[in-house]
């Protein structure tokens, strides 16, 4: 079972949010609360944790804009 890893909606107004960087390689293993992301926003730059622990999958680039709710990537 994989848990999915979306873009959060970390203000009312926010629609979408830029994934400035993944923190950890693709494939690597990761630890629930570990830093996976920085996530900037209009506002602000903050970074993600890790909503469980497994192997990261990513799915989406770093560098783009996405929609908040969009499947970044999951921990297998």
């Amino acid at each position: 079972m994989s848990t999915p890893i979306v873009l959060p909606k970390l203000g009312f107004s926010m629609t979408e949010g830029t994934l400035a960087d993944w923190l950890v390689a693709d494939g690597a293993a990761v630890m629930q609360g570990q830093l996976l992301y920085s996530l900037e926003s209009d506002k602000s730059i903050q970074d993600i944790e890790a909503p469980a622990s497994g192997r990261l999958k990513i799915l989406h680039a770093a560098g783009a804009a996405y929609p908040v709710g969009t499947k970044l990537g999951e921990i297998v």
